[in-house]
């Protein structure tokens, strides 16, 4: 019996617990002697990620039960473990110390103190060493060196490794050859590793204590290579010189172009590790990024091959011979763990993220949508209110959120995601903005928002939402906009800006532009200065028009703001500025602050309080009681 409800007060079987004690992060891995090793992360362990093994007998262990694998190198960390030839490799927080494990028994591989992280291992056994990315806080956290370091496998590096390279801003990608060249990503301030990066290229000695012949083979002010990898004999690498990122190959003293097509290959370079692996055959898996969605298989003369698979959203581990471990979702089913074998084509399963079985019924699955902005095409993805069980009284549109996501150049996929699901089995559409700025639609794109951040995203998610509303699929009275980091920014900066949206919620969000200009951590601490234009000193009218804090006299409807106590990448003063500022408006608001956490929320419990505190609020401003959540109280209302 299908039962009549208002939009966003239906029943759904996808709970909070469906979200985090029923789902585990995962990562592809590496398959190394027939050994296939992965992480797993939980949210009911408060986020802890651990490594996991599979035997080819089928038997399986965790291996670090007492770790917490994690790197917080660039803050945003990946690249946190390795293996190769049956060394594991592994870094752990909080203590940033890194530990080699050889045949079960774990060893420090650094010195207590905290003071060095290290990320984007490289193991060597053949060669007693590990190369790594190091940051040194020991005099400065915000003025950190990097560089890229050795450390010695038989040793306990008391000094910290040996520095190999230098005097960069930052480090990536070191890639060894087994003739002893090694290649590697560095770049400076004020660039991102997506705006202009240098490519380099050396020698490293024998008993590697240096890298001798060094010279730059790609990189411009106008091009981020990254992601080099040796296939055979010649250096593989992404470039986006034509304005995508494609691959190239360093052939002699040339530079050769693979291909040319109007696809990113790669995704931005925010965290540690690789977009595409080569394969003992010469070919190279990959997942070009296609309509905002990425498609996984094989590049080889010049041309892509896709796998049999539905996956919109992919990422690739380490093979051995024709097995590749692979992380994909699809548009209908979320992240699972399994094994391509390249020769077969066969899938072998290895793990789900998610152990409740939701029937599919109460899946809304992604929509593509276009629409003509001020400087061309903006995209995004529609999810429409689903559940076989509902429906709405006749006439009523439903309550329409528009997320904003992270970076700002970051990259909604269609992937299933249970927390978006959440919401549509309940009643609520979803519009998911690739705003200006996003990854995965090639440089112009992500460039429309050089020195207009605050204004392009604004509009590109101000006018999806118009459209909805125009298009019938959305009441024009309950369009709630919601994002967290540089999307929490975006939310502010709608609400402040624009009278389109009705209600925000701001996750980690930032309110005042010179105080995150000056405060935040060394990988961003120059982001804004392309974003916005210039330095604070340079165009301090900017950087107060573009900040939400100054301009609550615009603001006009109810706030849900919450952050992470720990955050280094956006200070809780932020958060707690703008709800004194909404408070003394008079405006509903509510200030969620969460102990332990950091930049996104990892422990379960503070996943619950986070969607159900949201569901509570918008339920309370727009005048209805969502089912089975406790009432969040807010101020003012």
């Amino acid at each position: 019996m299908t039962i009549t409800a208002p939009y966003g007060s239906w029943e759904s079987p996808i709970t909070v617990d469906a979200i985090t004690a029923g789902t585990v992060g995962l990562s592809p891995g590496a398959i190394d002697n027939g050994v296939h090793y992965w992480a797993e992360s939980r949210a009911s362990e408060k986020g802890r990620t651990s490594l996991w093994c599979e035997h080819p007998d089928g038997t399986r262990a965790e291996l670090t039960p007492d770790h917490w694998v994690r790197t917080m190198v660039h803050e945003y960390g990946g690249g946190a473990w390795s293996v190769a030839n049956g060394v594991v490799v592994f870094s752990t927080v909080p203590t940033h110390q890194c530990f080699t494990m050889i045949e079960k028994h774990t060893i420090p591989l650094t010195p207590e103190g905290g003071a060095l992280r290290y990320a984007d291992f490289t193991v060597l056994p053949e060669r007693d060493l590990v190369l790594a990315i190091r940051e040194d806080h020991r005099e400065s956290d915000i003025d950190c060196t990097n560089t890229l370091v050795a450390l010695s496998l038989r040793t306990g590096n008391p000094d910290g490794g040996m520095v190999l390279a230098e005097g960069a801003d930052f480090y990536s990608s070191p890639r060894l050859h087994p003739d002893g060249r090694i290649a590697w990503v560095e770049w400076g301030h004020p660039n991102m590793p997506w705006d202009s990066t240098r490519l380099m290229l050396g020698q490293l000695s024998d008993g590697a204590t240096a890298i001798s012949d060094v010279h730059q083979i790609a990189g411009s002010a106008t091009s981020a290579p990254c992601h080099p990898g040796w296939v055979g004999d010649e250096l593989f690498f992404l470039d986006d010189r034509s304005g995508y990122w494609n691959f190239h190959a360093l052939r002699g003293d040339d530079i050769v172009a693979l291909h040319e097509e109007p696809v990113d290959y790669c995704h931005p370079a925010w965290a540690f590790g690789s977009d595409w692996v080569p394969l003992d055959d010469g070919r190279i898996a990959c997942h070009p990024i296609i309509g905002g969605a990425a498609r996984a298989g094989t590049f080889s003369d010049g041309s892509f091959t896709p796998w049999p698979t539905n996956a919109v959203s992919v990422a690739l581990g380490a093979p051995e011979g024709s097995r590749i471990p692979i992380v994909e979702a699809g548009r209908d089913y979320p992240e699972r763990l399994r094994v391509f074998n390249l020769d077969t084509g066969a899938w072998a399963e290895v793990r789900e993220s998610s152990s409740i079985d939701i029937d599919r019924s109460y899946y809304s699955v992604a929509q593509q949508r276009t629409w003509r902005g001020e400087v061309g095409e903006v995209h995004a993805f529609y999810y429409p209110p689903t559940n076989p069980d509902y429906v709405a009284p006749e006439g009523e549109l439903p309550p329409l959120k528009v997320l904003s996501h992270g970076g700002p150049t970051g990259l909604s996929t269609p992937q299933l995601r249970l927390d978006r699901q959440y919401w549509t089995s309940r009643g609520w559409a979803i519009l998911d903005v690739n705003y200006s700025g996003s990854a995965g639609y090639g440089r112009a794109y992500r460039e429309r928002l050089q020195g207009k951040w605050g204004v392009a995203d604004v509009r590109d998610c101000a006018d999806g939402a118009r459209v909805m509303v125009d298009e019938g699929l959305a009441d024009p009275e309950r369009l709630a906009i919601e994002g967290g980091s540089a999307g929490g920014y975006t939310t502010l900066a709608a609400l402040t800006s624009t009278d389109v949206f009705t209600a925000g919620n701001c996750l980690y969000g930032i309110g005042d532009l010179v105080v995150m200009a000056r405060a935040t951590h060394k990988f961003e601490s120059r982001y804004l200065f392309g974003l916005l234009g210039g330095t604070p000193d340079e165009i301090p009218q900017v950087y107060r028009e573009r900040s939400p804090i100054h301009h609550l006299d615009r603001l006009s409807c109810p706030m849900l703001i919450q952050q992470g106590a720990d955050d280094r990448v956006v200070p809780p003063n932020q958060a707690e500025m703008m709800a004194s500022a909404v408070r003394a408006k008079g405006l509903p608001v509510a200030l969620l602050m969460y102990d332990g956490e950091g930049h996104g929320f990892r422990a379960a419990e503070n996943i619950r309080a986070s969607i159900e505190g949201a569901l509570s609020f918008f339920g309370q401003v727009y005048g209805y009681q969502p089912l089975h959540v406790p009432v969040l109280p807010i101020e003012n209302l």
